[in-house]
């Protein structure tokens, strides 16, 4: 008899495959049955490996460009651009849910405007700062779509939910009241990505959100220009 005891996490699968070359009908089909049980169990493991793989060399990459970053030139303050009359406000996989939401975008007021830009010069947004806030909109000639990586992996989930998760557990302790909460939104057209905006942050996860969203934005450009 052939016993494999696999540790996922924290389950413990135990799957014990006879090897006698006398196996009955019955007995052979059981032993298929298990074994194919086993192989759904190691595909489904390294689809998760490769996934938290994927997204721990994003951060890795992330890392690296922030240790060399030097900052950001300041621009002139530029009027920002009418927002679309539609916005798709993404969740984190946090309750109360995890669902695209379709709701009208508040009017928010922003000071100054900062061009992101290639290291060649090429314009990929511009980022508008306001107070507690800032809105991210995409130059008219980038195509980026939500699934470019390393959006959703990073940006999304390594990055915006896991501030709001953190002010989520702060407002349940009472550490700070339910509307700080930082909030966040994706604007598109079509399936491209036309805007970014998010709410509720003071002024050191401003300056992170700055380098983190220019960070991402070039790595889907080099990623865009990869494919053509």
């Amino acid at each position: 008899m052939l016993c494999l005891t696999i540790n996922f996490d924290k389950q413990q699968t135990t799957i014990r495959i006879e090897g006698r070359g006398d196996l009955t009908e019955e007995a052979e089909g059981d032993k298929i049955k298990k074994m194919a049980e086993l192989r759904v169990l190691l595909e489904k493991r390294v689809r998760e490996i490769e996934a938290e793989l994927e997204g721990l060399r994003a951060l890795l990459d992330f890392v690296n460009s922030a240790l060399v970053e030097k900052g950001f030139k300041r621009a002139e303050i530029v009027k920002p651009t009418p927002s679309p009359s539609v916005e798709e406000e993404l969740l984190p996989p946090a309750p109360p849910s995890s669902s695209v939401e379709v709701t009208a975008p508040p009017v928010l007021e922003f000071e100054q405007a900062i061009p992101i830009k290639t290291a060649t010069g090429e314009l990929l947004a511009n980022l508008y700062m306001g107070e507690g806030s800032l809105r991210v909109v995409l130059a008219e000639d980038k195509r980026f779509t939500v699934d470019v990586p390393p959006f959703m992996a990073f940006l999304v989930e390594r990055v915006l939910a896991k501030m709001q998760e953190k002010d989520r557990e702060a407002a349940a302790t009472g550490e700070m009241p339910p509307d700080r909460i930082l909030s966040y939104s994706v604007v598109r057209e079509g399936d491209y990505l036309r805007e970014i905006t998010v709410r509720n942050v003071d002024a050191e996860r401003a300056s992170e959100l700055k380098s983190t969203i220019r960070w991402t934005l070039e790595k889907m450009y080099e990623k865009m220009r990869a494919s053509v």
